[in-house]
């Protein structure tokens, strides 16, 4: 299994060698702020994501100051409910506005820490990358997520290992990090293969091997926050995978319930429709064909430019 700075090195390889137009460069955060000054002096537009330090945050709004760019901030995660201590930090008032990738997220900022204007701006498939790929279906469930440090253990419990075991599928798969030992302990005890680390643009490979995938939620993503969908339902649906959901309410009404995807309530409606969904060929293909055809009508990452453009004219009025 590889090490983490080999996982990083084998990502960034990849990266480099699947978006060969993209000018993609690196600095060290003690000299940031010389680095940004070269960069971004004939800059119109700079996106700030929220994983930055607020050093690099400072770095770039001082520089704004100077240059007269318009600064967005840009929020992917779920912090500003979670740890809203560590988005405060940033003071993103300071920002021309907010990208959140959910409406929720967006009412967050708007409410607790002052943004001056957010847009609800959602993931989406990129179709060039993630679309559906000929294979034998050699697995038969899989499931793409981190153990989530607690965020989520009663649910891949409930979810996962416990219908699974129940199941007995020929093959089932879990890939992710941060699984600790009594964790892969529980998988190899339902049967089900602990994969490992796997790169994102690696997933559609995956995703092409088995008939169905499952997509389990953190628990914010349950309640405070829910109506917000992480990029792993976008791209499922992108390469013509089956997806069985656990709880989870698409309150912005992006995909088709019961068309799209199947959500459970509970464990053993799970397993339920797993028996029935792996032994109905037909329903597992029509469900993949609504879901990909939604992605492509909605969902690309072509939509989300555009949409992106429209913010940086309104940003220009």
């Amino acid at each position: 299994m590889l090490e983490e700075g080999d996982r990083g090195r084998q990502a960034l390889d990849q990266f480099a060698k699947s978006f060969p137009a993209l000018d993609v460069r690196t600095y060290r955060q003690s000299t940031f702020h010389d680095f940004a000054s070269r960069e971004l002096h004939d800059a119109d537009v700079v996106v700030v994501h929220e994983w930055n330090s607020p050093e690099v945050v400072d770095a770039i709004i001082l520089l704004k100051r100077k240059s007269g760019f318009a600064a967005l901030f840009h929020d992917t995660h779920h912090r500003a409910y979670t740890s809203p201590q560590q988005i405060s930090v940033l003071n993103v008032e300071r920002f021309d506005g907010v990208l959140a990738f959910g409406e929720a997220i967006r009412q967050i900022y708007v409410e607790k820490f002052g943004a001056r204007r957010a847009w609800t701006f959602h993931e989406a498939a990129d179709t060039a990358h993630f679309f559906p790929l000929p294979s034998d279906r050699t697995d038969d469930v899989n499931w793409v997520g981190n153990w989530g440090d607690e965020e989520r253990t009663r649910e891949l419990k409930e979810f996962l290992i416990d219908p699974l075991s129940a199941l007995k599928p020929n093959r089932a798969a879990v890939y992710g990090v941060r699984y600790p030992a009594n964790a892969q302990d529980e998988l190899r005890r339902a049967g089900i293969e602990y994969r490992g680390y796997l790169p994102n643009l690696s997933a559609p490979e995956v995703y092409s091997r088995s008939r169905i995938t499952l997509h389990i939620p953190r628990r914010c993503y349950a309640n405070g926050l829910s109506g917000v969908p992480t990029i792993r339902m976008f791209e499922a649906m992108a390469c013509g995978i089956p997806l069985m959901c656990s709880p989870w309410t698409d309150t912005e009404g992006l995909f088709r319930a019961k068309d799209d995807y199947v959500c459970v309530p509970d464990g053993r409606k799970m397993l339920a429709e797993l028996h029935n969904l792996l032994n109905d060929e037909k329903a597992r293909q029509q469900l993949a064909a609504n879901a990909l055809d939604t992605i492509r009508q909605r969902h690309t990452c072509a939509h989300r430019a555009g949409q992106f453009l429209e913010i940086c004219q309104e940003l220009a009025k």
